[in-house]
């Protein structure tokens, strides 16, 4: 059974249209930077979108390249081995990307329980509340202030879907994000 956390209009299929990225387990491994090199080459690919001023560029550059690496360090911080996919497009003036892993089962029920704390009320209030703990505890180990700013500072609607990966106990975590982006033809 499917479990769904945040704004349910963004969890639907991406379209056709989507760009793909796998990132697969390896001699490598997978790490940080890969999260930085993917979220670049996302984040160029997209922004090329945006044709009205070198400003609007970058900022859309860094946005997209600031919600791409959030999400992807997530996936690959708390995933169970496998591969990590990453989908993306621009529709309707927002950027939306969703981005696909496996975690564990106990992984899995820790991050739900900070997401019902984290999908209720104002985000820059949480941020701030977030910051504040954190301050007061420096081993403190979810934090939360990557999504929480996302939410916050970028506008950002976030979606997530856990459903049974078919193994034991692992579960596959489907994340959405979608941001406004000013793009001119």
């Amino acid at each position: 059974m499917a479990m769904l956390f945040g704004t349910t209009d963004i969890a639907i299929g991406m379209k056709d249209s989507a760009t793909r990225v796998r990132l697969f387990d390896g001699p490598l491994d997978l790490s940080w930077h890969h999260c930085a090199t993917t979220s670049d080459f996302i984040a160029d690919l997209f922004a090329l979108h945006i044709q009205s001023s070198r400003d609007d560029y970058r900022e859309v550059r860094h946005s997209i390249g600031y919600l791409v690496n959030e999400l992807i360090e997530n996936a690959v911080k708390f995933r169970a081995p496998g591969e990590i996919t990453i989908e993306a497009a621009i529709d309707s003036g927002c950027f939306k990307v969703k981005v696909s892993n496996v975690v564990d089962g106990e992984t899995a029920a820790e991050f739900q329980n900070l997401l019902s704390e984290i999908t209720v009320g104002d985000p820059s209030d949480l941020l701030i509340q977030r910051i504040e703990a954190n301050a007061a505890d420096p081993e403190m180990t979810s934090s939360s202030l990557g999504l929480l700013t996302l939410m916050s500072d970028y506008g950002t609607r976030l979606a997530w879907i856990f459903s049974p990966a078919g193994e034991s106990d692992l579960v596959h975590v489907e994340t959405y994000a979608s941001i406004p982006i000013s793009k001119s033809s």
